[in-house]
């Protein structure tokens, strides 16, 4: 909106073309998020306490959790009005990769709403039946990965690019939807995992989308993306701003869910800003690289599916508790020590995978 609104004022002033550049609008658009998160942040959570949408705990998870009973959930609403707001104010919205991150956005967000409503409104304590979440996850993830394979305009577009090595992409074909969807649905669950902890999912969300913000600017600027040996997508370069205003926005939301936390983003949030990771790495081809960025979440979904797969085997355990931030603080870490560490794990991992724009 204000881009083109630019347009046309730079034609009677010419320093409003300083808006047209996408490192300017990058950098409001991260303020925008940021400031409408923290200035609706209070409203929303009152909101949220009057109407009595709290954080139900587990009788068998940490002692320490007790205490959260009853804290407002599904706070994601707030990040998702905050990035949409700030999208479509700074960003190209004649870009279809634009609107493709926010359809996938908004729709993995509405499937966590419906599961949080339930739970947390209606007191229903399966929320939305597992079948049922994951069959709607599916026709969101598939509905993305057919669009994107559809709409490719060259080989690059539909090939897994793999880190660390200068001319090795590998076709996939039709395998592209698979991969698309696994990622798309993969992503948003292993973010769902992760939330579990004071602000330990969202920090990690706004490092791995500050630096996929990074690689959206260099693939879809021709230059850079030929110097730097990844693939050229044009227009994926727009998808900075999806990122920066993800990042706004999670920092706005942190400065409520900081320990102790006054707010849970809930399934609303995780769900939909999990997918919204998953389907920017698919844009701009570095699913791989999201893999490694994001092994925190990796680590956490790991962790459940080997705890359950072994219980079903042994009836025995391998982690005190699943997710793996459970685990920890039964061995006797603070919640507070268990969620700065895995901060620190997640900045050295946005590092590497950072590096693989050099090392190859």
């Amino acid at each position: 909106m204000i881009l083109w609104l630019t347009e046309l004022l730079t034609q009677y002033y010419h320093p409003f073309a300083v808006f047209h550049y996408l490192t300017t609008r990058a950098i409001f658009a991260a303020l925008t998020a940021f400031v409408i998160a923290l200035f609706f942040g209070p409203n929303v959570i009152d909101y949220l306490r009057r109407y009595k949408v709290g954080q139900q705990v587990r009788d068998d998870g940490p002692k320490t959790h007790l205490v959260k009973a009853g804290t407002p959930t599904m706070g994601g609403i707030l990040m998702l009005g905050a990035i949409a707001a700030s999208v479509l104010l700074w960003a190209d919205l004649a870009n279809h990769f634009v609107w493709l991150v926010l359809y996938t956005m908004i729709g993995f967000g509405a499937v966590g709403f419906v599961d949080d409503y339930r739970k947390l409104v209606l007191k229903n304590t399966k929320g939305l039946p597992a079948r049922w979440k994951y069959i709607w996850q599916s026709v969101l993830g598939l509905s993305v990965a057919i669009y994107l394979y559809c709409v490719a305009t060259s080989p690059a577009e539909t090939q897994l690019l793999i880190p660390f090595f200068k001319h090795m992409q590998v076709s996939l074909g039709l395998g592209f939807i698979f991969l698309t969807y696994l990622v798309l649905v993969g992503s948003s669950n292993a973010v769902n995992l992760t939330d579990g902890l004071d602000g330990l999912a969202i920090l990690p969300i706004v490092l791995v989308a500050g630096a996929l913000g990074v690689f959206a600017y260099l693939t879809g600027h021709s230059i850079n993306a030929e110097y730097l040996l990844i693939p050229y997508i044009p227009g994926a370069g727009e998808i900075a701003i999806v990122c920066s205003s993800i990042v706004g926005a999670g920092l706005g939301f942190l400065w409520f869910n900081a320990y102790p936390a006054e707010v849970f983003m809930g399934d609303v949030g995780s769900l939909s800003l999990g997918a919204a990771l998953g389907v920017i790495a698919v844009i701009v081809r570095q699913e791989l690289v999201l893999f490694l960025m994001g092994g925190l979440f990796v680590a956490e979904t790991i962790s459940v599916i080997m705890q359950v797969s072994y219980f079903k085997m042994t009836g025995k355990r391998i982690f005190r508790m699943a997710p793996l931030h459970h685990h920890f603080e039964l061995k006797g870490w603070p919640e507070s020590k268990v969620i700065v560490r895995f901060w620190i794990i997640t900045v050295i991992l946005v590092l590497i995978g950072l590096s693989t724009l050099k090392l190859r």
